[in-house]
């Protein structure tokens, strides 16, 4: 199944991700995630992450669904959150051995 965003609608802290989902170029269903706003605060993960979170959600619900909505957990935003710091840690371990190889200090976290 493809997946289209279509926006989202806002209550409070809670917003609602719309996707439309296609098969073979035909519309099959109309796909909804809901996520509390404050977990991107508390997790430190930009809000412009939302609708790529949430299409990766949908593509792994893809076996439950339906019309019933789909949520963005804490756990969701956690296990994201974990592997973006893992990814700058070791981007940072690779410029730090290549200053060390060139001769360079290393410069200190910021």
């Amino acid at each position: 199944m493809q997946l289209r965003y279509m926006g989202f609608d806002q209550h409070d802290n809670t917003r609602a991700y719309k996707f439309d989902g296609f098969e073979n170029g035909h519309l099959i269903e109309q796909l909804v995630v809901n996520t509390d706003l404050t977990l991107f605060l508390k997790h430190h993960v930009s809000i412009q992450e939302g609708p790529d979170l949430c299409a990766r959600k949908l593509k792994a619900d893809l076996a439950e669904l339906g019309p019933h909505d789909h949520e963005l957990t804490n756990e969701d935003l956690l296990v994201f959150a974990t592997a973006c710091a893992d990814e700058q840690a070791r981007k940072a371990e690779v410029r730090r051995r290549a200053n060390l190889h060139r001769g360079l200090p290393s410069r200190p976290n910021s």
